[in-house]
């Protein structure tokens, strides 16, 4: 930057930049407030109302708005498609202009306008009302002509912005926002939505990741597990270990069985208690009863299973005992289960 451009800068006053960021706090916050009590004590049945259009829809909830209450539509609309209701935004001006096509007597339209008179959604409304489609309004005037139009109406009405002109959309886009999510909690909950559920719809991220993958997607299978049978002598056993790289050896019986497991751990406390060991046999000294899993578990309970026993291997066995994977603490943090 050079030296005309910092003279030029305007100057920052960090007392009212502090006092104006507080302000704006306290104003939101108590736009919010408000709004709680004006839910409990005049608006809950509007509120039941629109939850029960969501959860009857037979359709897709269909969110639009102009300009901030777009941007807030989008996320209405984002939240409730994450959460077990089929739902997107549709911008109201391409509505206008062919995009009402996506639209069908089966939806459920949510309209965002503070004031309720936003000429883009006007324009729609009273065609999607004759469409037969159930149509919910988020306005900050009860008497707008959106609201009057509406099936159900909810109020975001706010005293002021927190805009020190009263001007920019905030604490109504604040308000608008909390009760979008309201209704999207209130509806998941109705549902019986899970996490389970939830993670279908976010395969990428790490609750996906948790709630999704199995054991069988990560264990280790076929010639990558250490394996030998109960008589193998140690030595033998530990060439098995070095070669399948896993710090450990699973034991199984003549009928593949897992019996034991043997890993480094083991033969470092071994080494501490007898030097000499060339003709011990594997089942001498080898950990009985070994802790598994089955394939079809999730992976985050092997996690679980391995925290609780601080063990960093774990072998997978069939409903009959017998041997089919194994797995070790690495494999769960490459698949990002960890």
């Amino acid at each position: 930057m050079n030296s005309d451009a910092i003279k030029n800068r305007p100057s920052v006053d960090s007392d009212r930049m502090l006092k104006l960021a507080d302000e704006t706090l306290a104003i939101e916050s108590h736009a919010l407030e408000s709004l709680r009590k004006r839910f409990i004590e005049e608006d809950a049945e509007h509120f039941i109302q629109s939850v029960t259009l969501l959860l009857n829809c037979k359709g897709r909830v269909v969110v639009s708005g102009m300009g901030k209450s777009g941007h807030i539509g989008r996320k209405i609309a984002a939240t409730l498609a994450s959460t077990g209701t089929p739902a997107m935004f549709v911008h109201p001006g391409e509505a206008a202009h062919g995009d009402l096509g996506m639209i069908t007597h089966d939806d459920v339209f949510i309209a965002l306008s503070y004031s309720g008179e936003a000429n883009e959604l006007m324009s729609i409304a009273p065609i999607i009302k004759r469409m037969g489609t159930k149509l919910i309004a988020m306005t900050g005037r009860p008497d707008s002509s959106l609201a009057q139009l509406a099936d159900v109406h909810l109020n975001v009405h706010v005293e002021k912005e927190a805009c020190p002109l009263n001007l920019a959309p905030t604490a109504s886009t604040t308000t608008t926002l909390a009760l979008g999510d309201a209704l999207a909690v209130a509806v998941l909950d109705a549902r019986g939505f899970r996490e389970d559920d939830f993670a279908r719809s976010h395969p990428g991220g790490a609750l996906g990741r948790k709630l999704l993958t199995l054991v069988s997607d990560v264990m280790r299978a076929g010639d990558d597990v250490p394996v030998v049978k109960a008589d193998t002598l140690l030595y033998d056993a530990l060439f098995e270990i070095t070669k399948k790289g896993i710090a450990m050896t699973a034991v199984v019986d003549e009928a593949g069985h897992a019996i034991g497991v043997f890993t480094d751990g083991d033969l470092r406390r071994l080494i501490e208690k007898q030097q000499h060991f060339s003709n011990l046999v594997i089942r001498d000294v080898m950990s009985k009863n070994p802790r598994t899993i089955s394939s079809d578990k999730l992976a985050a309970e092997a996690v679980s299973i391995m925290e609780k026993f601080r063990i960093n291997q774990l072998l997978v066995t069939d409903n009959d005992g017998k041997l089919t994977g194994a797995l070790h603490i690495h494999d769960l943090t490459e698949a990002k289960v960890i």
